[in-house]
């Protein structure tokens, strides 16, 4: 009786499936489809992280684009990486458009070296704060961070796309390991 009613549900969730597909779409679309559900939990298996020796360094970056999301991915970042041997890399970019010259203010930068000070004070795991000057904060952050380092970028949970997660999509694009956590 329940095989019975499985195979009815299957049914007509195909039959709904195909009849509310796309005209133009090809039906191979359709198998290709699968929906991830998600738990709004980040699972981290340590002994994938560690690399090939035991003295392996696992490298995690963090773009500082706000104070609040920056301290929040830095909190989930030490909890992480617990008792594993990582390094934090934690970069500010001051970018300066084209029309401009490519100079940044003394009190802006003294700001920006201040919060990254203060957030990696809170840090028991080593890490490395630098301000960098680009033309784009896109830019600035593909030149800081490596190729291999694991890149943590917060984001907002909002309706539209975030400037963080664009920031995410680019450097996924750009072949770097990313992982986007959403704060409240």
């Amino acid at each position: 009786m329940v095989n019975l009613a499985r195979q009815v549900t299957r049914q007509l969730d195909s039959f709904l499936t195909l009849s509310l597909r796309l005209p133009y779409a090809p039906f191979r679309t359709l198998e290709l489809v699968t929906v991830m559900k998600s738990l709004g939990q980040l699972r981290i298996d340590p002994g994938s992280l560690a690399g090939h020796g035991a003295s392996a360094e696992i490298e995690l970056a963090i773009p500082y684009t706000e104070q609040s999301l920056a301290g929040a991915v830095l909190e989930r970042a030490m909890a992480l990486a617990g008792g594993l041997n990582a390094r934090i890399s934690l970069v500010a970019v001051h970018a300066a458009p084209y029309p401009l010259e490519f100079g940044c203010p003394s009190s802006t930068h003294a700001f920006l070296v201040e919060r990254l000070i203060e957030l990696a004070g809170r840090c028991e795991l080593p890490v490395t704060a630098e301000v960098i000057m680009a033309r784009s904060q896109e830019e600035g952050f593909r030149h800081a961070f490596g190729r291999s380092a694991t890149v943590l970028v917060g984001s907002r949970k909002r309706l539209w796309r975030t400037r963080e997660e664009k920031l995410a999509r680019a450097l996924a694009r750009d072949g770097r390991q990313v992982v986007l956590m959403h704060v409240e």
